[in-house]
């Protein structure tokens, strides 16, 4: 969870990239800002689930507002967007984003993150092989949950 002294900085950095690209700054805007960065550094989130977060605070905005703010987020760099498999598009919080790669459960959906310096060892070599300066990847892994009386799994079973 983000302290306020990160959503100020965050702020002002969307000011800033705002401001550079001619666009209005507004409330609405800066409100997805404090919502994107008050869930936990690893939590993802879908423009619905953002959607709902907001209006079940009070907040008067609409689909679209988050859609597009969402976007002027990655592209100034305070959020990163996923498409895992199947699922709508994901994002998280960017200002104090560490590479990480990504593993989902195929049953219960739970998306897990994880770091293994083999992957950059891997990059490297690659790079090598290629004959290319590797800047960036995206590893995820998908697998079955095998996790007994798995909390996710069974909050998404149907009765």
């Amino acid at each position: 969870m983000a302290d306020s002294a990160l959503i100020e900085k965050a702020k002002k950095i969307f000011e800033n990239f705002l401001v550079k690209q001619g666009s209005r700054k507004t409330p609405e805007r800066f409100s997805v800002i404090d919502e994107l960065y008050i869930l936990p550094e690893d939590e993802h989130i879908d423009v619905e689930g953002l959607f709902l977060k907001m209006r079940n605070k009070g907040y008067t905005i609409s689909r679209a507002t988050i859609y597009n703010t969402l976007d002027l987020l990655v592209e100034s760099g305070l959020a990163v967007k996923h498409q895992f498999k199947d699922k709508v598009a994901l994002y998280e919080q960017a200002l104090t984003y560490k590479h990480h790669d990504h593993h989902v459960c195929n049953q219960c959906r739970k998306i897990r993150e994880f770091s293994d310096p083999k992957i950059n060892e891997i990059k490297e070599a690659m790079g090598k092989n290629f004959q290319s300066a590797i800047t960036s990847h995206s590893l995820v892994l998908y697998g079955d949950c095998q996790i007994e009386n798995c909390e996710s799994l069974i909050g998404q079973q149907i009765f």
